[in-house]
């Protein structure tokens, strides 16, 4: 799939029923980060889960028991990702639901991984390199 270089944000995120209508949630740091404008109007465009590789795919089930205010991401946890930006130490960072930030050492910017989450806390997780992957897989 072609992501156009305009794209302001990329998110996964669950659509909920409310007053009847559907919502879906931007989180925060995403307007902090991209230059979202509360009360502007931006074009969304939704895609299936099934698009993306299982490890990426959070159980809504247990994402509705962690609740908004818990990290996306447990111990153990495994994800493809892919780097998208370099930290002050020199560490990888990558963004998974809901934008939490997940930094992982001794990677490369535009680097795709599979990571193991081997830390949790409030507003960030770090993980180590299961495996380097192709583009092309």
């Amino acid at each position: 799939m072609e992501v156009p270089d305009h794209l302001r944000c990329l998110f996964s995120a669950t659509v909920e029923e409310r007053d009847e209508s559907y919502v879906i949630e931007i989180p925060e740091q995403e307007v902090q980060r991209n230059n979202l404008q509360h009360g502007e109007t931006y074009r969304a465009a939704l895609f299936s889960s099934s698009l993306t590789d299982d490890t990426e795919h959070v159980d809504t089930e247990a994402q509705r028991e962690r609740g908004p205010s818990k990290p996306p991401v447990e111990k153990g946890d495994q994800r493809t990702v892919e780097i998208e930006d370099i930290g002050n130490q020199g560490d990888g960072i990558t963004r998974v639901e809901r934008g939490f930030v997940v930094v992982v050492p001794d990677t490369e910017q535009g680097e795709r991984l599979t990571v193991e989450i081997t830390d949790v806390r409030e507003n960030v997780a770090f993980a180590e390199v299961v495996e380097r992957l192709s583009y092309y897989e």
